[in-house]
């Protein structure tokens, strides 16, 4: 008992004395702790920042977020990666809008409800916005619980976040939750690090179990997630003559699914090579019969660049090839079928379009896809 009450005590104290001046911590606006909650999904406070403050800038409100075309979204989401996260906020908002009159609903059950909302960010909400005792346990939170409390179970087991939930019930001070788990999240941030963690200057570094057992740098106890499986495609970065000179041709992807409705270069999977890299030429054969197959008449002049991408279970190695659109008789129609498969492919008619630099700033794309088109038109003289 005594070592969660100096827990509690100290953190605050800390807290109250060396907390971060975040955006979102300006205000008790339950609509931006949401917003950047979502957003430090999977991502750090420092990339978070701009891209927070850029989307509050577009959309203030939640009936704003609700009635933008999904594309705007997409767009201000741009570069921050992990699409769906917009996607489900812009559903969720559509929820709040429909079901509780454009305000963020403050009880457990309705905010559960919510497209893209889990436990760890329902009582973000419920604690952060509402002063609500409720647990927000994320990784940093169950790092910092199981250095302090030596809690020696994988923390990726569903029984072991439980067990550290209810811990954190009891540890929530009367009337300060917000600030607490606040403070929790913020130790785990800048001080009880994954790697070399600043004991020296943790607020709770007395009573902290892991430190007295030589153990800090141990725990937590995690099972390593599965690497992503490796990808080799060849992408196409077809420059247009004629009515389309000075533009390059995109296509959206499907509606559901990986990137779904998102602009893209087109590409294919290809066959690995021992070096994980195909030759040029067999690459180039490769990437003109699929475009010819598609409709699309263009010629591969020459390899342009690579580059890489890393989704939580696919890691795409990509070869970029400069295209010349061709006169054939195929370039009339630039709509078409692909084929179906597990490589992700499009599987309905794609629509394809052809843009200059000014178009992109109308057109989400994923990071990789967008590196490569700002970097070529920068370097338009190829």
């Amino acid at each position: 008992m005594e070592q969660k009450r100096h827990f509690s005590i100290n953190l605050l104290e800390w807290y109250d004395k060396h907390k971060r001046d975040l955006p979102w911590r300006r205000h008790r606006n339950p609509y931006y702790i949401w917003v950047s909650e979502i957003m430090l999904q999977q991502t750090r406070v420092d990339t978070v920042i701009p891209f927070f403050n850029r989307f509050i800038e577009r959309f203030p409100t939640v009936e704003d977020l609700a009635d933008a075309p999904e594309q705007d979204v997409l767009k201000c989401w741009e570069g921050l990666g992990y699409y769906s996260r917009a996607r489900n906020l812009q559903a969720a908002a559509k929820q709040v809008k429909e079901l509780h009159g454009g305000i963020v609903p403050d009880d457990k059950a309705s905010v559960f409800a919510l497209k893209g909302v889990g436990p760890y960010t329902a009582g973000a909400i419920l604690s952060i916005a509402f002063n609500k005792p409720e647990p927000a346990v994320d990784g940093n939170v169950m790092r910092v619980l199981s250095r302090y409390f030596l809690i020696e179970e994988d923390i990726m087991k569903g029984s072991t976040r439980a067990f550290m939930e209810s811990l954190v019930v009891e540890l929530i001070p009367d009337g300060r939750a917000s600030d607490f788990n606040q403070a929790l999240m913020e130790l785990g941030a800048l001080v009880c690090t994954p790697k070399s963690p600043h004991c020296l200057t943790c607020p709770v570094m007395e009573h902290c179990s892991a430190r007295q057992e030589g153990k800090e740098e141990q725990l937590p106890i995690k099972t390593k997630a599965k690497p992503p499986r490796p990808e080799y495609r060849v992408v196409a970065l077809v420059e247009g003559r004629g009515e389309h000179s000075g533009r390059v041709l995109i296509r959206q992807r499907p509606q559901e699914g990986l990137l779904a409705r998102m602009w893209e270069l087109p590409h294919l999977q290809t066959p690995a090579a021992r070096s994980g890299r195909l030759p040029d030429e067999p690459a180039m054969d490769i990437l003109a019969g699929a475009l010819l197959e598609e409709g699309i008449a263009a010629r591969p002049i020459a390899h342009l660049t690579d580059a890489e991408h890393t989704f939580s279970h696919i890691h795409w190695n990509l070869q970029v090839y400069r295209c010349r659109e061709e006169d054939l008789p195929q370039a009339a129609e630039l709509k078409a079928m692909y084929a179906a498969g597990d490589s992700g492919e499009p599987s309905v008619q794609t629509e394809y379009r052809w843009i200059d630099e000014q178009d992109m700033q109308h057109y989400a794309f994923p990071n990789v896809f967008l590196k490569i088109l700002q970097n070529y038109f920068k370097h338009s003289s190829y």
